[in-house]
């Protein structure tokens, strides 16, 4: 599990590079902050895999959250807003698993 690396975008033209992901990453809650983070998951691969973003929550009567999978194609990218609400109040980070992380690179953004 390794601590993906937030870019900040200001006025002035920015350039972010793509870096590595792997199965089990997290985001530091410092990233997210109030505005939230975009991720950026681009699948270089030749398959299709699912980013799951973890929810650390819980229903009113104690259940655990339910996080849903996301596809991002082969070949294709997409974007993922990551909330307060994503951070796991016992760690301090978000949590983002993949299917597969071969050939899958990330831009993470703070909003």
């Amino acid at each position: 599990m390794a601590l993906l690396t937030a870019s900040s975008v200001t006025g002035a033209a920015t350039n972010v590079a793509p870096a590595a992901m792997s199965t089990s990453d997290t985001v530091s809650g410092s990233d997210i902050g109030q505005n939230g983070a975009l991720l950026q998951v681009i699948n270089g691969g030749g398959a299709s895999i699912n980013v799951t973003l973890a929810d650390p929550g819980s229903t009113r009567v104690g259940n655990a959250g339910t996080a849903v999978a996301q596809a991002v194609p082969a070949g294709a990218d997409r974007w993922f807003r990551l909330s307060p609400g994503h951070i796991n109040s016992a760690t301090g980070v978000a949590t983002v698993t993949l299917s597969s992380a071969a050939s899958v690179t990330y831009k993470l953004i703070r909003c």
